[in-house]
């Protein structure tokens, strides 16, 4: 049931009059009285009959028929309100993130796979009415999720990223953005965007990163592009013991950072650098407010009319006075 409203509820002020209308029927009611004096009135005992106390309920009608009116003035409606929500600007989002060996590097922590899945995840349910893809890449890279717009698929693709050797270990982010522009080349939204993110410097794959960047540029697509790593030394991955366990020791971080910023202006885009937790949110949280969806909401009205019981039980009430007056009490003094 929708939501009780007044249309007119100034009207409701008109309540004042009631208790001035009661004194008025009181006192023109006494004023009419007649006055006898009679030596006895042993003659009229019994005549207090039913219908004779029942007399002042014709001012409880008059008064009840005039507070239906007021609250009929007021107009009672109930309201029920329902949302549409259009999307007139969706944007089509590729995340091209990479998995080499270097992302176990603990200078984010728990390390920088876990920290950058975790962020993207909240990136992904911060964009409701955009659709996005996946794409994963080391020396070479594929599309773990197509763009789409069930956030639920593309959320559980990448809860699923982790290290293993499926892919072979390098960093080709060329072969990363290349396969990102791939499944957004025959996009038909009016805004493209590839997050590319990295920990490291290109060291594999067929494809160079300015290629890749200018056939982006081709295709419309704008990049932002991610160097993810302290400043300086961090604990990262160098080995696997004989049991299969990842060895870690103290190594410099080393990002191609003039790569990334010319892949960032040749595209439109921007380059970031996370150096911690924090930083990569934010970085995010700025990539998400610089890529707008434009969105239309429909609000709709649906009013039910209330008043029209209270006119008729006010009419009702106004004839039963009327009738009464005219029929048992016609001939009361």
């Amino acid at each position: 049931m929708g939501k009780l409203t007044f249309l007119n509820p100034e009207f409701f002020w008109l309540f004042l009059l009631i208790p001035i209308t009661i004194a008025w029927i009181y006192w023109k009611r006494n004023e009419q009285s007649a006055t006898l004096k009679m030596s006895s009135t042993q003659g009229f005992k019994g005549s207090n009959t039913l219908a004779t106390r029942l007399k002042p309920l014709l001012y409880v009608l008059r008064i009840l028929a005039l507070s239906s009116l007021i609250i009929a003035m007021a107009r009672p409606r109930t309201v029920d309100i329902s949302n549409q929500t259009k999307t007139t600007r969706g944007i089509d989002i590729v995340l091209a993130m990479d998995v080499s060996g270097s992302m176990l590097a603990k200078d984010l922590r728990p390390n920088r796979m876990e920290a950058l899945k975790d962020v993207a995840a909240d990136f992904v349910e911060e964009r409701p009415n955009d659709r996005i893809g996946l794409v994963v890449y080391a020396s070479e890279a594929y599309t773990k999720t197509p763009v789409t717009s069930d956030k639920a698929v593309v959320l559980e693709a990448i809860k699923s990223i982790k290290y293993d050797q499926v892919l072979q270990d390098g960093t080709g982010i060329g072969m990363g953005l290349a396969t990102a522009v791939n499944r957004l080349k025959d996009s038909k939204a009016k805004s493209k965007v590839i997050i590319l993110l990295t920990d490291g410097v290109n060291n594999a794959g067929f494809i160079e990163p300015e290629t890749a960047a200018d056939i982006a540029k081709q295709y419309g697509i704008k990049v932002y592009t991610i160097g993810v790593g302290t400043n300086g030394m961090a604990e990262s991955p160098y080995a696997l013991s004989p049991n299969g366990q990842i060895l870690f020791q103290m190594m410099k971080v080393e990002i191609d950072e003039q790569l990334m910023r010319n892949i960032a202006r040749k595209t439109e885009g921007k380059y970031f650098r996370a150096t911690s937790n924090s930083k990569l949110a934010e970085i995010y949280a700025s990539i998400n407010k610089l890529e707008t969806t434009e969105i239309k909401e429909l609000r709709f009205y649906d009013y039910d009319e209330k008043y029209r019981p209270f006119v008729w039980l006010a009419g009702f009430l106004i004839l039963l006075e009327l009738g009464l007056r005219n029929t048992v009490y016609r001939s009361f003094i």
